[in-house]
C-alpha cells in the first residue's frame, strides 16, 4: 500500500495537496502568520506526525490546539544555526524509531541564510538519502523576509525535492503557486490557485467568481481626457474625448474592452484616480484597457505601484512625445489584464503608504519603524526603500548637518547614530537618491558629507538594523517605559528677589567745605 500524506487545503485536487513517500517537499510564505496557519492546517489533516520547529517554540503552534489531527505530537525546537542544521540528520535518527513517518519542519528564512548554496546542495541530498531510508516524507515550510531569493535558489534543485511551491497574501485572498509537485500518478507543473481563508483553513476560490467582460465589441474605442492629445482633435472617429477624467469614469462604466485613457497633472489627483480606477476595473473586468498619461511631473515610486495594482494597463511617462504615447496604445491590443485587484480599495491605499512618520527620530524609534517597513510583505521585496549613512565634513559636526535635513514625505526618517546621520527614503529607487537628497538637505550634499553608504536590499537593510540596535547601551535597550515626570520647579522662581533700596545723591555744592 501506497504512502501518502496531505496538505489539507480545501477544494483543491488531490494531485496538489498529496505528499508521497518517501519524498521532501517545500513550501516557501511570505508572511509569518500565513505560514502558521498553514502549519496548523496541515497538522489538522493528519493522523500521525513529527513536528520541528526554529521559528518559535513548537508547543506555540500548538495554541490554542487544532480542533482535528493527532492526540500525541513529538516535539523537536532546533537552534537557529549552521551546525544544527547539518547535523539534523545524524540527530533524527539517534531520537526517532526507525519507522516511516511524517515531519513537519518549520523554519524561518534566517535559518537557512546561515547555509551557503554548496551546504544547502549537500543538506538536500542527505536528508533525501535519509527520508528514503526510512520511507518518510517531509514537509518544510519556511516564511520571512527575504524568502524570494531562496525561493529562487530551490527552484534549480528540482533533483532533490519532490515538490516546490509558494504562497502570498494578496491583500484580500492568497495566490498558492505551484512550481512542481510529484504523487503517486505522476507530476504536476507550473499551476496557480487562488485561496481564501474560511475558519483559519485555505480553502480554493471559484473561478466562476471572477468578472468576465460580456462583450469585446467596442475593442477598438477609444475614451480620454482630452489633454492627452496635447490639444489635437480626435485622431479618427474611433476617439471620444472628455473634459475631465470624472466625466470619462462615467462614459468608460459602459465599456467592456475599450482603452480608457486618464490624465495626470499633480500629485494630489492620485487618490481620486486610483478610485475611478479600482472601480472601473472591479466593475467592468479584465478586457478594458486602462492607461494614465503623465502631463507633468507628477507620480512618484509608491503611486506608480498604487496605480498598477488598482488595474492599470500601462502608465506614459511625462517625458515621453506623442509619437511614443501612439505606440504604447497600440501596443495594448488584445491585452487582458491578469492581476487579482483586491475588493477593498481602503486595504491598498494603506498597504502602498504603511509608514505615517517623517523627521527626525530616536535611535530606538527609527529602528523598531524600519525594520516593521521592511517586514511588511505588501510591499515588493527589495523595494521598499534606502537606507542611507552620511558622514558629515570635519568642519560640521553630525548635529549641525541634522538642522539641515528637513525631510518632507511620510515615510522620509532621520536619525543620528554617533558620527554619522542614518537616513531611511521610502519607496526610493536607488537612481533617484540623489534627487531626494536634493530635496532634503538645505545645503548641497556634496558639500554636507564626506562619503556615504546606501543599502537597498531588504536583508542587508535588516543587518545593519540589527547592527545598529546592538550599538545601544544595554541600560536604554532594557530601560522600563518612562513614567510622567514630576515638574521640575524653577530655580528663577524660587531665586530671593532683590528689593531696590533709595540713594540720595548730592551735588557738588552742598558737600561742606573742609
Amino acid at each position: 500500500m501506497t504512502i501518502s500524506f496531505t496538505l489539507g487545503l480545501g477544494q483543491v485536487q488531490n494531485e496538489l495537496v498529496l505528499l508521497q513517500a518517501p519524498g521532501c517537499y517545500w513550501v516557501t510564505v511570505n508572511r509569518q502568520e500565513d505560514a502558521r496557519l498553514l502549519v496548523r492546517q496541515v497538522i489538522a489533516a493528519q493522523r500521525a506526525l513529527t513536528l520541528i520547529s526554529t521559528t518559535e517554540k513548537p508547543q506555540a503552534l500548538l495554541t490554542p490546539a487544532p480542533q482535528n489531527g493527532p492526540d500525541k505530537i513529538p516535539l523537536f525546537s532546533l537552534p537557529e544555526t549552521a551546525e544544527a542544521l547539518l547535523s539534523l540528520t545524524e540527530d533524527l535518527s539517534r531520537t526517532l524509531v526507525n519507522k516511516p513517518r511524517f515531519l513537519i519542519f518549520y523554519t524561518a528564512f534566517s535559518t537557512w541564510e546561515k547555509l551557503s548554496s554548496t551546504e544547502l546542495n549537500s543538506w538536500l541530498k542527505a536528508m533525501q538519502k535519509w527520508l528514503a531510508s526510512r520511507r518518510s516524507t517531509m514537509l518544510i515550510i519556511t516564511c520571512g523576509s527575504g524568502i524570494n531569493n531562496l525561493r529562487n535558489d530551490l527552484q534549480t534543485r528540482y533533483r532533490h525535492l519532490e515538490g516546490l511551491s509558494h504562497l502570498e497574501w494578496q491583500h484580500d485572498s492568497w495566490n498558492y503557486r505551484v512550481n512542481w509537485w510529484c504523487n503517486k500518478s505522476g507530476m504536476l507543473a507550473d499551476r496557480e490557485l487562488r485561496l481564501s481563508l474560511l475558519h483559519e483553513s485555505f480553502i480554493q476560490i471559484n473561478d466562476a467568481e471572477q468578472n468576465i467582460p460580456l462583450t469585446l465589441n467596442d475593442e477598438h474605442l477609444y475614451l480620454a481626457e482630452k489633454s492627452v492629445l496635447e490639444g489635437a482633435p480626435p485622431l479618427s472617429s474611433a476617439w471620444t474625448l472628455f473634459d475631465d477624467n470624472s466625466q470619462l469614469t462615467s462614459r468608460a462604466l459602459q465599456a467592456s474592452a475599450a482603452t480608457v485613457i486618464f490624465n495626470l497633472h499633480h500629485n494630489d489627483q492620485i487618490a481620486a484616480l486610483a478610485g475611478d480606477i479600482h472601480s472601473l476595473r472591479r466593475t467592468r473586468g479584465s478586457g478594458l484597457k486602462i492607461v494614465v498619461r503623465e502631463m507633468e511631473t507628477a507620480l512618484r515610486y509608491s503611486d506608480e505601484r498604487l496605480l498598477l495594482a488598482c488595474g492599470v494597463n500601462a502608465i506614459v511617462p511625462f517625458n515621453a512625445t506623442m509619437s511614443r504615447f501612439l505606440t504604447t496604445l497600440e501596443g495594448l491590443k488584445g491585452q487582458r489584464y491578469n492581476r487579482h485587484v483586491p475588493a477593498d480599495l481602503g486595504i491598498l491605499l494603506k498597504s502602498m503608504q504603511p509608514l505615517q512618520e517623517k523627521g527626525y527620530l530616536t535611535q530606538e524609534h527609527f529602528c523598531r519603524s524600519v525594520t516593521r517597513l521592511i517586514n511588511n510583505t505588501m510591499l515588493p521585496e527589495n523595494g521598499k526603500g534606502l537606507l542611507v549613512a552620511l558622514r558629515p565634513v570635519p568642519q560640521l559636526s553630525p548635529d549641525q548637518a541634522l538642522t539641515q535635513c528637513k525631510p518632507r514625505r511620510y515615510g522620509d526618517l532621520v536619525t543620528r547614530i554617533g558620527d554619522r546621520l542614518y537616513l531611511f527614503l521610502s519607496s526610493c529607487r536607488y537612481t533617484d537618491l540623489d534627487t531626494a537628497l536634493k530635496y532634503i538637505f538645505s545645503l548641497p550634499h556634496d558639500e554636507i558629507f564626506t562619503n556615504r553608504l546606501v543599502w537597498f536590499e531588504d536583508v542587508q537593510i535588516l543587518s545593519e538594523v540589527r547592527q545598529i540596535t546592538e550599538l545601544m547601551p544595554t541600560a536604554w535597550r532594557d530601560a522600563p517605559e518612562e513614567k510622567e515626570s514630576e515638574p521640575v520647579p524653577d530655580p528663577i522662581a524660587n531665586r530671593v528677589r532683590l528689593v531696590p533700596e533709595d540713594v540720595t545723591l548730592t551735588s557738588h555744592s552742598d558737600r561742606e567745605e573742609p
